[in-house]
């Protein structure tokens, strides 16, 4: 019987979903990429039933999901759905920040006597300032260590170095997938209850 990894990630018009048998991971993946934008409300869980059918939902034996900075209903839309499912089934949960995933590939743009240095990744938001993570490259099993997660910056504040945050959905969900696998490699614990959204600029609180 399988034993289902699952990984989730909508902080943008774009829903991603991997999936992988932590049995045979490389042999058993599959993956869903795609626009949703106002349509992930209703299409978030036949999206999820397309790659993994409902019946076999009880074999989810871990998951993982990213938990922003992003719009706040995707963001929102998918932790509650990850946090339901653990609780229901009593499999780990991890959440990782939208700019955790992509810390490893937007380095490659740092300056080779940087790479192993602090940086951050920078987002501009339109008449709402700017949010910010700080990161390091580790060169382990796991190659992103998040020092600071996503928060909005004072207007004096100018992080540096500093990269500008550009997703890839696709290839973040798939690091994310992979982030999970070595957590039930290692059984590494997963309680869901701390794993919620990021709101930086949002006077809503947690779910």
């Amino acid at each position: 019987m399988s034993r289902w990894l699952l990984a989730m990630h909508s902080s943008s018009e774009t829903l991603g979903l991997a999936l992988c048998d932590a049995e045979d991971p490389s042999q058993r993946y599959r993956t869903l990429c795609r626009s949703m934008g106002r349509q992930l409300t209703n299409d978030l869980i036949p999206a999820v039933e397309e790659l993994l059918p409902l019946s076999e939902w009880p074999s989810i034996c871990r998951l993982a999901v990213s938990t922003g900075p992003g719009g706040f209903t995707g963001t929102r839309l998918t932790v509650v759905m990850a946090r339901t499912l653990a609780q229901q089934l009593g499999c780990p949960l991890h959440g990782e920040s939208s700019f955790a995933l992509m810390a490893q590939r937007l380095a490659a743009n740092l300056p080779l006597s940087q790479v192993w240095e602090p940086f951050s990744i920078v987002q501009e938001l339109p008449r709402r300032g700017r949010v910010a993570g700080r990161y390091r490259l580790l060169s382990g099993a796991l190659p992103v260590e998040e020092l600071e997660r996503p928060r909005l910056l004072r207007d004096d504040e100018q992080p540096s170095p500093s990269l500008t945050m550009n997703l890839d959905v696709e290839s973040d969900v798939h690091r994310l997938l992979d982030r999970c696998l070595y957590w039930e490699q290692e059984s590494t614990p997963g309680p869901w209850e701390p794993v919620l959204p990021i709101y930086p600029t949002s006077p809503v609180g947690p779910i």
